[in-house]
């Protein structure tokens, strides 16, 4: 296994941990090996709390799938829709996303500037530019869709006081910035070494997999590019594992489907402490209230869908002593779903990894694209490809929008707890129309049932600018509607 080598605490020696709306500085490096170093500070931005909790949570907990669970009441505003700009857990993930692109900035400006010749061997300094550049575009487009509007930050070195606060950048050209830099990294290998550093690194396949997402989750969104990405990541060898639990199983990570995950390792610095939040006390071993509780709505679709496979590979029904607002109100014994992609909370040091681009996504966006092209026909292939590993019988649907839908569902049973559902649902217009119809209930033990109102509108389709980076920096306007 590759695990990344330097530790935060060392990271943190060259680059400033302050919020990131404003540029920063980086001190000097002089070798290859510094500009390593560099890099491998900028991959650590991928073990931080967004990453291993946050990632899960905005997209879930926000969306049909998921309760917030636990006792947290910032977790609470995420499922609610009623997200103010107080909330540290935003605060958070614009820090961490600003401080990795900080990082990456730094490997690309002094990659240009250090004159070491061991950069000019084997294209070291052009691959160390462009897996700098990867980085850059994913955590921009993890920004991107969820605040809309945000800054684009390339500097790393000082600059004048009157010029740090950096407006926000429209939707579209951030956008923009993401492709050009995805484009500059389709120099990077195909693979490397083993295939543990090929699934851990920014690879082509990588940056064709992010193309693929960026071009089907812009506002502009060109179906013909996520079509080509697609299949520049197809003739790359990628396919599916055989068996879809054992994705999830911890023993399997090592498979023809991965394009990039996280990895840990257990009982280290660097292992996964997210797990323990969601397993039950007989895998946790330890008796408090879990979070991101499974929806009564993704249970049902598992059942409509007869897909026991992903279902029990998704999710536990396991005994809890806790109430549960939604599933069990009154705190005596009994059983509710647990999320449990996850399987092993190893004392909040478990290395359980981390998915971030897999092959069913790329084939599910494939699909996606043929049948937004006017090519159904062509596209039940990928789709039924996904449904044929786990026993699910062919569709053979020809309406365009039903189509659209089947998709959409595939892609809800498929990802449930990995991050993509409101983004699904956002960048296919039916985000509205999907959390307006959601029928809910509160429970009250002893007590009357309330039908739960998410109030969905435009602007709860964005996060809220964090309130002390609008404090701190006078040129960031809040997002509308709050």
């Amino acid at each position: 296994m590759m695990m990344m080598t330097l530790g935060l605490s060392s990271c943190e020696k060259f680059l400033d941990n302050a919020p990131m709306s404003e540029a920063t500085s980086g001190n000097a490096y002089r070798t290859a090996s510094d500009l390593d170093a560099a890099l491998v500070g900028a991959y650590q931005t991928f073990y931080t709390e967004y990453f291993i909790w946050e990632y899960f949570v905005v997209s879930d907990v926000r969306s049909d799938n998921a309760y917030a669970g636990g006792d947290a009441d910032e977790i609470y505003q995420y499922d609610d829709l009623d997200i103010s700009p107080l909330n540290s857990r935003i605060l958070g993930t614009w820090q961490q996303l600003y401080n990795g692109i900080s990082r990456a900035n730094l490997v690309i400006g002094k990659a240009t500037e250090v004159q070491d010749p061991a950069l000019d061997v084997n294209n070291r300094r052009e691959n160390l530019i462009a897996e700098a550049k990867f980085l850059r575009a994913l955590f921009y487009y993890e920004l991107v869709r969820q605040f809309r509007e945000v800054p684009i930050v390339t500097a790393y070195a000082k600059i004048n006081p009157e010029d740090a606060n950096i407006k926000k950048s429209p939707e579209l050209e951030v956008y923009n910035f993401i492709v050009k830099d995805l484009e500059d990294a389709t120099i990077l290998p195909a693979t490397y070494s083993s295939s543990s550093l090929s699934q851990s690194k920014a690879t082509k396949g990588a940056v064709y997999a992010l193309l693929a997402k960026v071009w089907a989750q812009r506002p502009d969104r060109d179906y013909n590019k996520v079509l080509q990405y697609a299949e520049e990541v197809e003739r790359l060898g990628y396919d599916l594992h055989s068996s879809f639990d054992e994705l999830f199983d911890g023993t399997h990570y090592d498979n023809k489907e991965s394009i990039l995950l996280i990895q840990f390792k257990e009982g280290t610095n660097q292992s996964n402490w997210g797990p323990q939040m969601l397993l039950p006390s007989s895998l946790s071993g330890d008796d408090w209230r879990k979070y991101i509780t499974p929806s009564k709505d993704l249970v049902k679709a598992f059942d409509d869908a007869g897909d026991h496979i992903r279902k029990d590979a998704s999710i536990l029904f396991d005994d809890a002593d806790w109430s549960d607002e939604f599933w069990k109100p009154c705190p005596t014994a009994g059983q509710i779903p647990f999320a449990y992609k996850f399987r092993h909370a190893s004392g909040w040091m478990s290395g359980d990894h981390i998915y971030i681009l897999r092959f069913d996504d790329i084939l599910l966006l494939k699909a996606e694209a043929l049948n937004a092209l006017g090519r159904s026909a062509e596209a039940l292939t990928p789709l039924n490809k996904v449904r044929d590993r786990v026993d699910l019988p062919a569709l053979d649907i020809q309406n365009k929008d039903a189509l659209l839908r089947a998709i959409l569902n595939e892609r809800r049973l498929e990802f449930a707890f990995e991050g993509d559902r409101w983004y699904s649902l956002q960048r296919t217009g039916m985000l509205k129309s999907t959390m307006d119809n959601l029928k809910e209930y509160r429970l009250i033990c002893g007590g009357n049932s309330t039908l739960m109102n998410y109030g969905m509108n435009d602007n709860r389709v964005w996060l809220p600018i964090p309130q002390s980076e609008l404090n701190r920096n006078p040129n960031l306007v809040q997002n509308p509607g709050y």
